[in-house]
């Protein structure tokens, strides 16, 4: 079908174009409310600011296409093929994404507000300045994604897998990462003061000069995690293992810990104002 013949039919009234072969057709700038492409082909299709608000591409296509600046406000995308996709600066509010694969898609800047994102993949994405305040993420595949200067805040990501993500100026307020995966993750110099991070993975993790304080840190995985002047005061470390890492010049006045918390051989937790919560209880 061409992209003339699609534009005529649509004017003429018709809506449903389900699994119709649009590949690489250029419809940028067109109107197209409430279309049904559910399972079409799309690949490489081009939609860049386009209007499609309530439209139905439930497990289309869309490989490679091009929907920079697009206008998809309560969309349906539910498990639809987004891999290598331009989304930039979209307005995805109130979207259905639920299941969506994104592995690599361009989405900086997009706009992702009531969002539905669950079991989404979006493994090397490109989430830059994205506004994820108070989203539900938990479970989600963040791999190597972008997330720098993303706003996190109040997000639920326990359970997401972030290992190799970049977080660099993320706002992290209130956010949950109990469960996370984390490993080897760049969070120098940034703030969790608070957070959740109970049995979080961050083996290998770069916290240093983090703000960890307060933060609950219970049954994490800290193994040869950098710590180096970060600073932990009144941080709960009950059960958490943090054997190989660097705490030079960490602060861990008031923190918590048992006798489950595994340290490095050459750390005394009570010389540097840390405080055992069995004796505690025994006093």
């Amino acid at each position: 079908m061409y992209d003339y013949e699609l534009l005529h039919r649509y004017l003429e009234g018709e809506r449903d174009f389900q699994a119709a072969n649009l590949s690489r057709l250029n419809l940028a700038g067109a109107s197209l409310a409430g279309i049904n492409l559910s399972a079409a082909n799309l690949v490489a299709i081009n939609l860049g600011s386009a209007y499609l608000p309530s439209v139905n591409l439930s497990r289309a296509l869309l490989t490679s296409a091009n929907l920079g600046q697009a206008f998809l406000y309560g969309a349906n995308l539910s498990f639809t093929k987004l891999g290598s996709t331009n989304l930039a600066e979209a307005d995805l509010t109130k979207v259905n994404l639920k299941g969506a694969f994104l592995v690599k898609a361009n989405l900086s800047h997009a706009k992702l507000s009531g969002a539905n994102l669950a079991g989404v993949n979006l493994s090397a994405a490109n989430l830059q300045g994205v506004n994820l305040c108070s989203a539900d993420l938990r479970g989600i595949n963040l791999r190597s994604a972008n997330l720098s200067g993303a706003n996190l805040n109040w997000a639920n990501l326990s359970g997401a897998r972030l290992s190799g993500a970049n977080l660099s100026g993320a706002s992290l307020n209130g956010i949950k990462l109990s469960q996370a995966y984390l490993n080897g993750v760049d969070l120098s110099g940034i703030d969790l003061n608070g957070v959740n991070l109970s049995q979080a993975k961050l083996s290998g993790a770069n916290l240093r000069r983090a703000n960890l304080n307060a933060a609950n840190l219970n049954e994490a995985q800290l193994r040869a995690a950098s710590l180096i002047q970060a600073s932990l005061r009144a941080a709960t470390l009950k059960g958490a293992n943090l054997q190989g890492a660097e705490l030079a010049e960490a602060d861990f006045q008031q923190a918590i810990y048992d006798e489950a918390t595994q340290f490095p051989s050459d750390f005394t937790p009570l010389t540097r104002g840390a405080h055992c919560e069995d004796e505690l209880l025994s006093a």
